[in-house]
């Protein structure tokens, strides 16, 4: 019984403490097996407390006995993307060039999800300094995909998506400053949502500054906007963080899509895409059509704008090395370092050139939402590639640029049986709708569930016992 609570959604498990069917302790207690049997395989967090996780169980558990919950995730397992500050835990951001020094402060969204009795697993492994969509880093080692060990876990957010995809904790924080919570989940097969940028509060501020979204890796929608009930709101601390919005963010999302205007573009007008991918793309959109939705073939109107996250990248290299000093960049990534060293080159001129740039986008996407509702794309452009490669995921950051709420959803497998994901973005500030889109498909075509028995099937002489 102890090891089917790993598979439980976060939203079961409530269902259990209030009807006293389960409790925080046997929960916690199982997760944490989980994660030591599975650790040494899948290398998915960088760390984790034990005794406060049980600690926070036992806490949790008094509160449910007396009928008094603190909060909506009280007694619920959730880990936490090695980016972001959690008292009690280092945050090394996958590289040597960061101190082993102990938080003393939770980042916001730490905060809001202790503030609510979640207990805190630990930290999850990243890429170094989120720089990569890979999930590999001298400090860390490797974190490999979730289905199967050979591929790519992709990242930044790696240790997140598979601790998500294992049932390491049925809430997962990861960051987004370019798809590092979509693609990741794509690939690994489960949800991933990036809010529009200031809904989830974040401090310290992010390297890449207004490109930086934190936000939900989870194996259903409707635990998503649970969490998303939680860690939407502001914090003090950051200027940029929304309002909060008196919302429940789970109600509706059974709504009906039929009649909703959605934009499916294949390319977005300049991509190339791997045709396995295309035509598992195009089924999804089908589904689409299926459930009323009103889908139109077309691309969004912009030519690539590569260039212009390449010369905003100047900021974020001025930010890291601020942070780390010239000592730091040498115990750097090679890769990284190069295009730290890259980015630099660029003038002040040109980020203020490419600072307009992104405004003209935003108001292209703007101006296309007044047409479509929706829009629909691939979210990897190639198949899973083999451990050292990242995914390629060109379709994601240009909605970064825009701060537009997107997400990732499993809709199949390719040749390999690895999951591919469907990316859905609405327009500024309608995360609601992306999370209902979601939901409907997810309804017809319920996400899939990695059973230990499955990885045993995978890899037999693993020991899994």
């Amino acid at each position: 019984m102890a090891e089917d609570f790993s598979q439980f959604s976060a939203t079961e498990l409530l269902s259990h403490y209030k009807s006293k069917s389960a409790s925080p302790v046997e929960v916690t207690k199982a997760i944490l097996a989980r994660i030591d049997t599975l650790q040494p395989s899948y290398n998915v967090y960088r760390e984790v407390n034990h005794q406060a996780a049980l600690q926070q169980a036992k806490d949790s558990e008094t509160r449910w006995q007396k009928g008094a919950p603190l909060g909506l995730l009280d007694g619920v397992p959730v880990g936490f993307k090695d980016l972001l500050n959690v008292q009690g835990f280092p945050t090394r951001k996958g590289s040597l060039a960061t101190p082993d020094t102990i938080q003393t402060e939770d980042s916001p969204v730490a905060a809001r999800l202790r503030e609510s009795g979640a207990v805190i697993l630990g930290k999850t492994q990243t890429a170094e300094f989120g720089w990569k969509g890979l999930t590999e880093t001298k400090l860390a080692g490797v974190t490999p995909n979730a289905w199967d060990r050979e591929y790519a876990s992709g990242g930044s957010s790696g240790g997140a998506a598979v601790a998500a995809a294992l049932g390491l904790g049925p809430l997962q924080i990861g960051t987004d400053g370019g798809g590092s919570i979509r693609q990741p989940a794509s690939v690994n097969g489960v949800f991933g949502f990036k809010p529009t940028y200031g809904r989830v509060a974040g401090y310290p501020a992010a390297h890449n500054g207004t490109l930086f979204h934190i936000g939900p890796l989870t194996r259903s929608v409707h635990d998503a906007a649970l969490l998303l009930n939680v860690i939407a709101a502001p914090d003090v601390r950051d200027w940029t963080s929304l309002p909060k919005e008196n919302k429940d963010w789970t109600q509706n999302i059974n709504a009906s899509i039929k009649g909703l205007r959605i934009a499916y573009s294949r390319t977005l007008g300049y991509i190339n895409v791997n045709p396995e991918i295309a035509a598992i793309i195009d089924k999804a959109v089908n589904r689409l059509r299926d459930l009323g939705a009103i889908v139109e073939e077309v691309d969004p109107g912009f030519s690539n704008p590569g260039p212009i996250s390449e010369v905003l990248a100047a900021e974020r290299a001025a930010r890291l090395r601020r942070d780390i000093g010239d000592a730091g960049i040498e115990l750097l990534d090679p890769s990284i370092k190069q295009s730290l060293l890259k980015a630099e080159k660029y003038t002040v001129p040109e980020v203020v050139e490419a600072n307009r740039l992104r405004g003209e986008l935003a108001v292209v996407m703007r101006r296309f939402h007044q047409r479509y509702d929706l829009l629909v794309t691939p979210v990897t452009s190639q198949p899973v590639p083999k451990l050292g490669t990242a995914p390629e995921a060109p379709f994601l950051s240009p909605f970064n640029l825009t701060q537009q709420p997107a997400a990732s959803l499993p809709v199949g497998t390719d040749s390999n049986g690895l999951p591919v994901g469907l990316h859905l973005v609405a327009a500024q500030y309608n995360d609601s709708l992306v999370l209902q889109v979601a939901r409907a498909l997810e309804h017809q075509q319920p996400f899939p569930l990695l059973h230990l028995s499955a990885l045993r099937e995978q890899s037999p002489n693993w020991d899994l016992a």
